[in-house]
């Protein structure tokens, strides 16, 4: 299923925060947002989400959500919102509830999405006996596990400290290399940009347009984080966005 946005804009009270952004989201494909602080790029995943809806503009679902999928559009959230009394299964339990699905049938896919995120031995675990990558593993295991048309990623990784960052990179790469995955990903890291998108919609500063498409066309598992043509795109989009990034943070340190 792909995701199609013509023309949306968006804005709170007087302030602009959108204007007429045009994107398409190829299924199979991620798509990540980059772009200068409060140029709009979480409320824009929000407005695919539906948790909002756009002022103006129109975003549309095109084709079929995949066999088995019980939610088209599921989120992956920074702060991970796990909860706290419920074991690792427990919280990946919690999506599939509303669901008529058996018992049998929610226990393989439990099974089948900690086996995929490396966290079949920590099941029966709480989320206070684990660190915060495990904890970012239990939510996207949580996403997985809906089947989604389309995976919505507002900054998963900013919480985590460098190392972790760079191993759940590898480790979403190893996932999406394994199962096509259709995503939108948020984040402000170029490098997690570079290393993990098939296309990067650069934003301009708000209200956020689309002010640049770049697009990537090595395979997720064969980037690395030394490889010279990755560390050449990115510093081609920090020269793209430095100087409304500049702007960007005057702009956020007058109010």
């Amino acid at each position: 299923m792909d995701l199609v946005l013509k023309n949306v804009s968006h804005r709170y009270g007087d302030l602009a925060v959108l204007q007429d952004v045009d994107l398409h989201v190829p299924e199979g494909k991620i798509v990540c947002l980059v772009g200068p602080s409060g140029c709009g790029k979480s409320t824009l995943l929000r407005l695919m989400g539906g948790l909002e809806q756009p002022v103006s503009g129109e975003i549309t679902q095109v084709g079929d959500a995949p066999a088995g999928c019980l939610n088209p559009l599921t989120y992956v959230f920074q702060d991970f919102a796990l909860l706290p009394w419920r074991t690792v299964e427990g919280n990946i339990s919690l999506v599939l509830e509303d669901h008529s699905l058996g018992e049998r049938a929610a226990e393989e896919i439990i099974s089948d999405v900690l086996a995929r995120t490396k966290l079949s031995e920590f099941r029966k675990a709480l989320p206070k006996q684990l660190s915060g990558g495990m904890k970012q593993r239990v939510a996207i295991a949580r996403a997985l596990a809906v089947n989604p048309a389309v995976l919505l990623l507002d900054e998963p990784l900013s919480a985590l400290d460098s190392q972790t960052r760079e191993l759940l990179m590898d480790d979403l790469v190893n996932l999406w290399s394994r199962q096509s995955v259709t995503g939108v990903y948020v984040t402000h890291n170029l490098q997690e940009a570079v290393r993990l998108g098939h296309v990067i919609a650069v934003l301009s500063r708000r209200p956020g347009r689309i002010r640049q498409l770049v697009e990537l066309d090595s395979p997720l598992s064969e980037r690395r984080a030394d490889d010279p043509e990755l560390q050449r795109q990115q510093r081609a989009l920090w020269d793209a966005m430095r100087e409304e990034a500049e702007a960007a943070d005057m702009e956020l340190a007058d109010v």
